[in-house]
């Protein structure tokens, strides 16, 4: 990827390479991974988990934009 740069927008979803992608927990259907922080020995670590399902028959759907 010389030469091109990919803009994110400020907390969108990201895939990290070599990870399996996340699944919904309820309904099984594959979810966005979205990364979050946590804070380790005094410094703040990224950490990737599944994000909100958007199965609209899912009991565990979140509405988008929340």
């Amino acid at each position: 990827m010389t030469g091109q740069e990919q803009k994110h927008p400020q907390g969108a979803a990201a895939a990290q390479a070599g990870r399996e992608p996340e699944h919904c927990p309820v309904c099984g259907r594959p979810v966005e991974t979205v990364i979050k922080r946590r804070k380790v020995l005094g410094i703040f670590v990224p950490e990737w988990v599944a994000g909100p399902c958007r199965n609209p028959e899912c009991p565990a759907h979140v509405q988008p934009g929340v």
